[in-house]
């Protein structure tokens, strides 16, 4: 099931990012984890364009959605992400409807968009079916995120969730409690109420409510409980940095324990 069909069926799905493993290993540990989707991160990872595709065409064989991040909303291949294998896009810095409305342009096929019709594509295991069902088939598949993480977005929050195309609106935490002159301060009051307006703009207009970025401890309150269904739980290097901190921690503990001879 493509992620954009489990979102219109009301299921929440939990997402894990590649950020350093960049082969198709972290598909296979991102299902056997019990995650939903992965979302391939080519905006602040070292994620190229060939590595993308091969851990897209991995998560299709796999059966599970992955979406790429981009580096934002205008630049001009966003359509090629698309076309390299990824279900979905997640487009940060969206700021602005106007911006929203450019992504759905490029990535959605007539007479939603003017995506340019592509040659063989994986998603069809390079058999590519007539035009019309190709567009079709694509089309109910691809899921389009607008993450919007500034002040310019949350002040136009509502004209952008209202965006035909557009699935999602996503929340870049860290961005946005900067944006708002509290860089850190995801708990202060300021970025729960923006957090809060953007969670209802996005519901109001029909689509789904998610986020990135945040800390477990906060995914209840800045998450879950405005009713977010599109999360991103972690990436990759932090679990991997997390684990084995706390594991060298207890090994050290444990090490520096003396050892008790006495009969």
């Amino acid at each position: 099931m493509s992620l954009r069909e489990a979102l219109r069926q009301g299921r929440s799905m939990l997402g894990l990012a590649a950020c350093v493993l960049r082969g198709p290993e972290i598909v296979l540990v991102t299902r056997s984890a019990g995650f939903d989707w992965l979302l391939i991160d080519t905006e602040h990872a070292p994620i190229d364009l060939a590595e993308a595709s091969r851990m897209a065409v991995a998560a299709q064989l796999a059966g599970l959605p992955a979406l790429i991040r981009t580096l934002g909303p205008d630049v001009p291949d966003l359509a090629r992400m698309l076309d390299i294998g990824a279900e979905g896009l997640v487009v940060p810095h969206v700021d602005s409807a106007a911006q929203a409305r450019r992504i759905v342009e490029a990535c959605r096929f007539p007479p939603h968009g003017r995506r340019s019709v592509p040659g063989p594509l994986p998603s069809f295991g390079f058999d590519m079916p007539p035009v019309p069902e190709m567009m079709s088939r694509a089309e109910a598949r691809t899921s389009l995120v607008a993450m919007v993480e500034s002040v310019a977005g949350l002040s136009e929050i509502e004209a952008i969730a209202a965006v035909p195309g557009i699935d999602a609106v996503m929340i870049g935490a860290n961005d946005l409690a900067t944006d708002l002159g509290r860089p850190g301060a995801l708990e202060h009051p300021d970025v729960h109420a923006a957090f809060t307006r953007i969670a209802r703009a996005t519901q109001s207009a029909g689509k789904v409510f998610g986020v990135i970025g945040l800390p477990e401890a906060l995914l209840a309150s800045h998450g879950v409980s405005l009713g977010a269904r599109l999360i991103l739980a972690a990436n990759d290097i932090n679990l991997l940095l997390d684990g084995a901190t706390s594991l060298s921690g207890r090994l050290r503990r444990l090490a520096t324990v003396t050892p008790d001879h006495s009969p």
